[in-house]
């Protein structure tokens, strides 16, 4: 008698509340007239680039979001000569100045390192729907959930929000007035709303920490997942193994040198006083380590090749696969409890739900523009 196997939890399955919601939020008056505007801009000729605008065109479809994709550079050679000189920054540039537009999405790596990183910023922030733009790492890093959209310009303003009284166990974080939600990395926030459905969150505990206790080992440690992923753990309070090609470091609200303090490291940054969040130390760990002792271990590794050994996990572990390709053994459900082979459905839901909200951010900034004109 063969031995059982951990569960199968495929994203689509965690995606159907968001659907709903989504749904009903096209609903509202404010799209009767105008659907939401999507802009996606290709700018290479990879493949699986296309593949993904193609799917996000699809899932927008179904749900009455007008999404466009525009070819430029590289992305138009074979088809005509227009377009193909037009730079990506320019094709931004005038996505962003476009009032029909609402949200804008780069499909990424284009150039690769900082030059993509450039233009992660050349976004501007009230049309994110990536939530890339360094305002938005900013307050990631940070741990600064709230923001006032009246502070989303395409110049960034400095702005601390005040202390907040922490919340009670059970209840979410209150919106200060005049506040609304920072806008997060569409991938990276998929994979934290598949965990909370998993049970991987604790809602008994406060918000802002309900993943404490759990440790997450996150393999690459890319600017568009891996990192921001490991950061958006370790402020909800989760010991964060971040596993890359160099090195191993842990992210976490509670660096494991000898202190079980929440409090910020010495040296850490003096914004932690309004918001604590995570701090990254170095570790002597191996990816054999990690394994041993994770609860959870998330791959996003863009290479076929590349496999987590089963034997490695830890018994009872959550896996779940970020890359296209699949990085675990076909096996992994002997020693995981559950898998996730795909996130994709829910990265689509979340990108889809920043449009929406960066409609609404729009709206307020339009208001008080008027308003402050009138007076």
């Amino acid at each position: 008698m063969s031995a059982p196997q951990g569960l199968l939890v495929t994203a689509s399955k965690v995606h159907v509340p968001f659907k709903t919601e989504l749904l009903s939020e096209m609903a509202e008056p404010r799209f009767a007239k105008r659907p939401p505007h999507l802009v996606g801009i290709l700018a290479t000729s990879k493949e699986d680039a296309r593949t993904y605008a193609e799917f996000t065109k699809k899932a927008c479809e179904q749900i009455g979001i007008n999404f466009e994709l525009r070819l430029v550079g590289e992305a138009r050679v074979g088809l005509d000569g227009e377009g193909v000189g037009i730079d990506v920054e320019e094709a931004v540039l005038e996505a962003n100045d476009d009032v029909e537009v609402d949200g804008i999405m780069v499909y990424y790596p284009i150039y690769g390192g900082r030059q993509d990183q450039y233009l992660q910023s050349v976004v501007s922030p009230q049309k994110d729907v990536e939530g890339l733009n360094h305002q938005f790492l900013f307050n990631l890093y940070h741990n600064i959930r709230f923001i006032s959209p009246l502070t989303l310009r395409p110049i960034p303003s400095s702005h601390l929000p005040t202390p907040l009284q922490p919340p009670k166990p059970g209840q979410d974080e209150p919106l200060p007035p005049g506040s609304v939600k920072s806008v997060l990395p569409c991938t990276p926030l998929a994979i934290v709303k598949v965990l909370e459905h998993l049970g991987v969150y604790n809602r008994m505990l406060a918000y802002g920490d309900r993943a404490r206790g759990k440790v997450i080992t996150v393999i690459n440690r890319s600017e568009v997942v891996g990192r921001p992923l490991a950061a958006l753990l370790a402020n909800d309070g989760a010991r964060v193994l971040s596993v890359d090609i160099e090195s191993i470091v842990e992210f976490s609200k509670r660096p494991s040198n000898g202190s079980s303090s929440s409090a910020p490291a010495p040296g850490s940054s003096a914004l932690s006083k309004f918001h604590a969040h995570h701090v990254v130390t170095p570790t002597e760990f191996t990816l054999k380590d990690c394994l041993a002792i994770s609860d959870v271990v998330i791959s996003a590794v863009p290479v076929d090749s590349y496999k987590v050994p089963t034997a490695q996990l830890k018994d009872g572990c959550v896996c779940v696969n970020v890359a296209g390709e699949k990085n675990f053994e076909a096996d992994v459900r002997e020693r995981a409890s559950i898998y996730v082979p795909s996130v994709g459905v829910m990265t689509i839901a979340m990108l889809q739900r920043n449009l929406l909200r960066l409609c609404g951010y729009q709206d307020a900034v339009k208001q008080a523009t008027q308003a402050m004109a009138g007076q």
